[in-house]
């Protein structure tokens, strides 16, 4: 019983990683179920002597890297497989695997090596290698809701800093809705809670009903929003947050755009 609340509660954690992996909430949530399984089937596959959380990666990534596992990601319905199929085959690389763990989950350098089973000296050559690939990234105009004045200049000023431009800041869902009809970004980052009481989740909802545009979001209550039902955000980002954790989740979301 032990084992599986110190599993529980990392479960919305590997959801978030997995997702921004796959590209998408269905293979991504796949194949934290594949690595769920995985530890029922036989406990000691988690690491002995490792944090549980350590552990859960690292289960994780083996199933990441077996040969069945795009058996189990393509889950849904025989149209979904096609899109799931097409993304499979451009899987993120071990360089993004790394930056993701460090910069978005917060392991050190030594937790990622031994989650992907790399040396330390490989951890820091891939995190280069993928800051550099952010870097070259073609720009694209994006779109920021967002109530709070501090956190919208901060997002405006790392979204700059990566090259591309702001497309407009919205406060309210109607705002939002607007915004998205009038300026047609190529990215979105959206708040939870607005200034008005509205919901950036409803904002989301009605401008993903008239384009399709990839959506970051970003709330202090990221478990609410990774439970596993559905539908729920493929990436998310974690307030109070730092600037290369937005970083790396703009360049992964438009990796997949």
């Amino acid at each position: 019983m032990a084992l599986a609340h110190a599993i529980a509660e990392h479960l919305p954690y590997l959801r978030r990683y997995a997702r921004a992996l796959c590209g998408t909430q269905a293979s991504g949530d796949a194949y934290v179920r594949a690595t769920l399984e995985a530890i029922i089937a036989d406990t000691s596959v988690l690491s002995p002597g490792q944090p549980p959380r350590v552990g859960l990666y690292r289960v994780f990534h083996r199933i990441w890297g077996s040969t069945d596992t795009e058996a189990r990601s393509i889950a849904g319905s025989a149209d979904e497989a096609g899109g799931v199929q097409k993304r499979l085959q451009k899987l993120t690389p071990a360089h993004r695997q790394a930056l993701l763990l460090t910069a978005m989950e917060g392991f050190n350098v030594s937790e990622t090596a031994h989650i992907l089973g790399v040396s330390e000296a490989q951890v820091q050559q891939m995190v280069s290698q993928a800051v550099r690939e952010i870097s070259s990234q073609p720009s694209t105009r994006v779109l920021i809701i967002e109530d709070e004045p501090i956190i919208s200049l901060d997002l405006q000023s790392i979204v700059r800093e990566m090259g591309h431009s702001v497309a407009a800041i919205a406060t309210t869902r109607d705002e939002a809705v607007r915004a998205a009809r009038q300026s047609e970004p190529g990215l979105v980052l959206a708040d939870i809670k607005l200034a008005d009481g509205s919901s950036g989740i409803d904002a989301v909802r009605q401008i993903l009903s008239e384009v399709e545009v990839p959506i970051i979001f970003i709330t202090a209550y990221p478990e609410r929003l990774l439970t596993g039902e559905r539908p729920e955000p493929t990436f998310l980002v974690t307030k109070p947050f730092v600037p290369e954790t937005v970083r790396v989740a703009v360049s992964q979301a438009l990796l997949f755009a």
